[in-house]
């Protein structure tokens, strides 16, 4: 990653904003292109600058910063800052890079920042119609050939790419990795799964037998799936 992280800090309390560009000065990955004093200030910024990444309070006047995510196409990845252990269940479902509550050590900002940069860094794209990817893992950049992964396996705030031989951790979303693979050889039959079609070997009941793992079929998306299996000419014969 060659470029800085670009940064918006979005919080109600003079203080606290005062205190993230602080911390944020120390760190020379980021950078602050702006700081606003609630969600609709932020609104406003995010349709002028884009940016990769929001220190986002979470109890604010007008719009909190939870119903702000839930209903901002595409947004850029969030760090919450609240004073309130209460939504980090809703910031894990929103799949935010971390959660920090009020008062803010450096070290513990630091972290937050280390983490964003692994983050970053781990969605390298390789150029346009390469057939690779890659990602970090175990504090280097390793190139997975599309053609090697059986499937994509959600860990919480990781994912695990299982290939043939081995499985790689990295922390990435799902929806992020997905969003790097070829959509037409890829189906995501499970909300923790993404597979390779090519790789599938049989389909017993809802479950997709892929080489000796076998991976889950959403009952309500079944019959879609099935759709796509069939008529794809990926399937392994």
């Amino acid at each position: 990653m060659n470029d800085k992280i670009k940064c918006v800090i979005t919080d109600d309390e003079p203080f606290a904003r005062k205190g993230l560009q602080g911390y944020m000065e120390q760190i020379d990955f980021l950078e602050l292109k702006g700081m606003c004093e609630n969600a609709l200030e932020l609104n406003s910024l995010l349709k002028k600058e884009p940016v990769d990444l929001l220190f986002l309070d979470i109890e604010m006047p007008y719009v909190t910063g939870i119903d702000f995510l839930k209903n901002i196409t595409a947004p850029p990845k969030v760090i919450f800052t609240t004073a309130y252990e209460k939504y980090a269940l809703q910031g894990f479902e929103l799949e935010v890079l971390d959660y920090l509550l009020k008062p803010i050590s450096f070290e513990r900002f630091m972290r937050a920042a280390n983490k964003a940069f692994d983050y970053f860094r781990g969605l390298q794209a390789p150029a346009a119609g390469a057939d690779y990817i890659f990602v970090k893992a175990d504090s280097k950049l390793e190139k997975i050939h599309f053609s090697d992964i059986l499937f994509v396996e959600a860990l919480e705030n990781y994912v695990a790419i299982h290939t043939g031989e081995r499985k790689i951790i990295t922390h990435l979303t799902l929806k992020m990795l997905q969003e790097k693979l070829p959509a037409g050889a890829f189906i995501q039959p499970h909300k923790s799964y993404v597979v390779s079609i090519g790789k599938i070997n049989s389909i017993e009941g809802n479950i997709l037998h892929v080489s000796q793992h076998q991976v889950p079929i959403s009952k309500y998306q079944k019959d879609e799936i099935m759709e796509k299996i069939v008529n794809s000419k990926l399937l392994k014969r």
